[in-house]
């Protein structure tokens, strides 16, 4: 099972909230849409993360399990000519909610490099937050990476 954070569980990660533990905080970094449960539990075995873990963050709502087609809208991109910029008829809040488990899943694709820019984008507040980021997102995974990226920000 495929799992995404919820905006409730990006608060409480922000807040610091008491309703969750530092193995919790850890783990939940991790999930971005497009890693399964096994594979984040199989990663993070070593600070004794378990499925009642997961469990837990899924039953206070910081976590939502995906359907196939949630996840295919945050799978990698696919490398194409940089995307223009245009006026888009979402709002921002709309874009930020798209891009922000692109933005997470990238970083997190390049390890512990991506750590500290991975906090920033828990912490953007919102779609100018997100959007300021890009480019550091950009340096540090490439531009080509970047693609699905840039689109849900701008689209």
């Amino acid at each position: 099972m495929k799992y995404l954070k919820t905006e409730a569980g990006m608060q409480a990660f922000k807040a610091r909230s008491t309703l969750l533990s530092t193995r919790q905080r850890s783990v939940f970094i991790l999930f971005d849409g497009v890693k399964s449960g096994d594979q984040v539990l199989a990663v993070t075995a070593g600070l004794g993360v378990t499925q009642d873990d997961i469990d837990h963050l899924v039953r206070q709502g910081f976590l939502l399990a995906t359907t196939d087609s949630v996840a295919a809208l945050v799978a990698p991109p696919i490398a194409t000519a940089a995307s223009a910029h245009v006026v888009s008829s979402r709002s921002p809040q709309e874009r930020y909610t798209a891009a922000m488990p692109i933005a997470t899943r990238l970083t997190a694709s390049i390890g512990l490099r991506g750590f500290r820019l991975n906090l920033a984008i828990e912490a953007a507040r919102g779609f100018d937050d997100l959007l300021a980021l890009l480019p550091k997102i950009q340096a540090a995974v490439g531009v080509k990476a970047c693609v699905a990226l840039e689109k849900a920000l701008n689209d």
